[in-house]
């Protein structure tokens, strides 16, 4: 089943691909793999929350950070994919790398990134078994929650 089928059969309609916010590209092919830039959780253009990941009021919590991280994860795609020349041309994922702006005491960093893991799951099935690096840190761009960078391999 190609990459396009299983995204029909998950319901699942990939965003445009997130304008850069600085001086970088959204992807890059370098042979047979794609690098994607940090992919923050925008949709229609707008961070849906911002802050820090943990528990009590005013943070961000771990569940709606997941669900960032799964959108991050479908914003990469969509780079990858538009970097590539098209969606089908993904073979799988090598590397995910997911960064969790949260407060000291949190350690659920690699709860959080299961968001994007478990959506990359299901898309490519056992090409989408990788590599991964959940890291916590102070603070990411426009104060997002969640930023997810990925390494696809090409067909």
């Amino acid at each position: 089943m190609s990459v396009s089928e299983r995204l029909a059969e998950l319901g699942i309609e990939l965003p445009s691909v997130v304008p850069p916010v600085a001086a970088y590209i959204p992807a890059k092919v370098h042979g047979d793999l794609v690098y994607t830039a940090g992919q923050l959780p925008m949709v229609s253009g707008a961070l849906p929350q911002t802050g820090k990941v943990g528990e009590g009021e005013g943070l961000v919590t771990p569940d709606a950070a997941a669900g960032y991280a799964r959108q991050s994860a479908l914003n990469a795609i969509a780079a990858a994919a538009a970097a590539a020349g098209g969606v089908d041309r993904l073979a799988g994922v090598l590397k995910v790398t997911g960064f969790v702006a949260s407060v000291p005491e949190f350690t659920g960093q690699p709860g959080v990134i299961n968001g994007a893991s478990t959506v990359l799951g299901e898309i490519f099935g056992d090409a989408g078994r990788h590599a991964r690096s959940a890291v916590g840190v102070p603070v990411l761009p426009l104060d997002a929650p969640v930023e997810i960078e990925v390494v696809f391999t090409l067909v």
